[in-house]
C-alpha cells in the first residue's frame, strides 16, 4: 500500500530548528487504557468534547491506520515497549501470577526503556504496568524504567480507589480508601498518579533528555470519577440506566469488581474529559518548564473500547464506523487514535493513513536517537514518515493473535485482512474482509477469494512463534 499524506507534514528548516535537531528530544507518550477510535472528538465523538487532545492534533499528525500491538492491555504493551508483535512477544495474555501482577516481560526484553536509558535518558513511568511483579524480570526497575509510580497489577487497576499503589518497589498504602467507605470517597488513583507525573517533570531541565510513559487506567473499567465539577458537567445530559456493581461487604469490592454507578454516561464522558484535563496540565508543565519546544508527546490507546461496568460504547459511538470491540480483531478491537505532535518537524494539522503499529515505535525511538537496533524487530521506523523525508519504509502486513475466547488470529496486508476465530474451539473458521470497501467488515468474503486465503493464512502459520507460555496454535488446530 502506498504511503498518502492527507495534509503535508513538512520539516521546518529555519535556523532554530536545525540547532534544535542537534539535541536529543524529550519523549512522552501518553497512553489511554480501552480508548476506543471514536472517544476523542479529533476522531468525530460527538457527545461531549476532549478540546486539550485535539489541540495536540491540531499541533502535529493525526494517523487515521494505527494498529495497537493486540487487543488487550498486556500484550499491547509489550509489542509497544518491545518492537515485537502479538506472534512474537514475550507476553501475549493478561495472564495473571502471584503475588501481585501479570506474567513478566523476561531479562532480555529489550525494552524501550533500556534503550532510552543506555542512551542517556532518564526514563519513568506512571500508571499501570501489568508487565511483571514487583520482584520480577519483568518489574519496571528491572526493565530500565528508573521512575514508577502506579498500579504494578491490572487487576487491581480495575478499582480507581485502591488500597494501594507502588512507588517504585515501595508499596503505598492509601489508608483513606478503606473498605468500609463508599466510592467517591478518598483518593482517586488516576489524580495521584498524575500529581506525581507532573511533580516529576517538574524535575526535568533542558540539559538532560528524558522518556516519560504515561499508560493512565482511565477510561478502562471501571465507571467513576470524583464528585467535583467535572461530573457535574455531564450529569443530566444523557439518558441514563444505573448499572449494578460490587458494594462494601463483597469480596471482590475495590479489589478488581467495578462499582454500582447510576450515571454510567455521564461518568465516562466525565472519565475522558479529566483526562483531557491532565493531558493539558502535562502540556503546560512542559512549556512552564521550558521543554515543550524539545519534547515529543504521542497520545494513544491500548485497544478498542471495552463493554465491561456499565460501559456503552454503541451509545457514544465509540468505534467509530469499525466493527467489534475489545477481545475482538476486528477493526474496533485494534484500530486506535495516535497523535503525534513534535514542534519544528511536523507541520500543525497533519493527518495520515500510513499504516503502522505499536511495534513501529521502538524502532522509530532508535532511529531518532541514532542507535542501531541491537535486536531482530517486527516494526519499522515512522521516522521518514514523521519528517516527510523520502525512505519510509512500509509493512507488508501486520499479525496479530490473541489467546482468549478460544484463540484468534488476524493478518492485514494491504486492503485484505483474514481473521481466524474460535481457534480451539468447536466451530474454527476464517473470515475475509476488504478493508479499502469494507472498513466496517461487514462482507465476509471468505468463499470469493480462496488464493487471498491462502496467502494470508500463510502468514499466519510463519508469524506464530511457538511457546509453550502460550500454546495458541499447535499444528493439530491447522485446518
Amino acid at each position: 500500500m502506498k504511503q498518502q499524506i492527507i495534509t503535508a507534514v513538512t520539516l521546518c528548516i529555519a535556523a532554530p530548528a536545525i540547532a534544535f535537531a542537534q539535541k536529543k528530544p524529550n519523549i512522552v507518550f501518553i497512553l489511554a487504557d480501552d480508548l476506543g477510535y471514536g472517544d476523542l472528538s479529533c476522531y468525530g465523538q460527538e457527545k461531549f468534547e476532549t478540546p486539550n487532545i485535539d489541540r495536540l492534533a491540531q499541533e502535529g499528525l493525526r494517523f487515521t491506520q494505527c494498529y495497537s500491538g493486540t487487543t488487550v492491555s498486556a500484550p499491547s504493551r509489550a509489542c509497544l515497549l518491545t518492537g515485537l508483535h502479538s506472534g512474537h512477544a514475550a507476553v501475549r495474555g493478561n495472564e495473571g501470577t502471584e503475588p501481585e501482577g501479570q506474567f513478566p516481560l523476561p531479562a532480555d526484553a529489550h525494552s524501550i526503556f533500556q534503550v532510552m536509558k543506555d542512551n542517556g535518558y532518564l526514563t519513568s513511568a506512571f500508571g499501570k504496568w501489568g508487565l511483571g511483579y514487583i520482584t520480577s524480570t519483568g518489574a519496571p526497575d528491572k526493565q530500565g524504567c528508573e521512575t514508577f509510580f502506579g498500579y504494578n497489577c491490572q487487576s487491581l487497576a480495575h478499582n480507581y480507589y485502591p488500597d494501594h499503589l507502588w512507588d517504585n518497589d515501595k508499596k503505598v498504602e492509601l489508608t483513606d480508601n478503606v473498605i468500609e467507605k463508599r466510592y467517591g470517597t478518598g483518593t482517586y488513583s488516576a489524580d495521584l498518579i498524575h500529581q506525581k507525573a507532573l511533580e516529576y517533570l517538574d524535575k526535568m531541565t533542558p540539559d538532560k533528555p528524558f522518556f516519560m510513559w504515561y499508560p493512565t487506567t482511565i477510561p478502562h473499567a471501571e465507571l467513576i470519577v470524583p464528585n467535583d465539577s467535572i461530573i457535574h458537567k455531564f450529569k443530566g445530559k444523557y439518558p441514563e440506566k444505573a448499572y449494578q456493581g460490587v458494594e462494601p461487604g463483597d469480596p471482590h469490592f475495590r479489589l478488581g469488581g467495578y462499582c454500582t454507578q447510576l450515571y454510567p454516561h455521564a461518568t465516562f464522558a466525565a472519565m475522558i474529559y479529566r483526562l483531557d484535563v491532565y493531558v493539558g496540565q502535562i502540556v503546560e508543565k512542559l512549556k512552564e518548564k521550558g521543554l515543550l519546544d524539545n519534547t515529543i508527546i504521542i497520545f494513544a490507546s491500548d485497544n478498542g473500547p471495552h463493554l465491561e461496568g456499565g460501559a456503552d460504547p454503541d451509545f457514544f459511538n465509540s468505534n467509530s464506523i469499525y466493527r467489534g470491540y475489545k477481545r475482538d480483531l476486528y477493526e474496533g478491537g485494534i484500530r486506535v487514535p495516535m497523535i503525534i505532535s513534535w514542534p519544528g518537524h511536523i507541520q500543525k494539522g497533519g493527518e495520515t493513513n500510513f499504516m503502522c503499529s505499536f511495534w513501529d515505535v521502538l524502532p522509530t525511538v532508535e532511529n531518532l536517537i541514532h542507535v542501531k537496533a541491537a535486536k531482530r524487530m517486527d516494526g519499522i521506523s515512522l521516522l521518514p514518515l514523521l519528517e516527510n523525508k523520502k525512505g519510509q519504509a512500509e509493512h507488508d502486513f501486520l499479525y496479530f493473535e490473541f489467546h482468549e475466547n478460544n484463540g484468534r488470529q488476524a493478518v492485514r496486508k494491504g486492503a485484505w485482512k483474514l481473521i481466524y476465530l474460535d481457534i480451539n474451539g468447536k466451530n474454527p473458521h476464517y473470515e475475509l474482509y476488504n478493508i479499502a470497501s469494507d472498513p466496517s467488515e461487514c462482507h465476509n468474503l471468505i468463499s470469493q477469494y480462496p488464493d487471498k486465503v491462502a496467502e494470508l493464512e500463510a502468514i499466519m502459520v510463519k508469524e506464530h512463534q511457538y511457546d509453550p507460555n502460550w500454546p495458541l496454535l499447535p499444528g493439530e488446530f491447522r485446518k
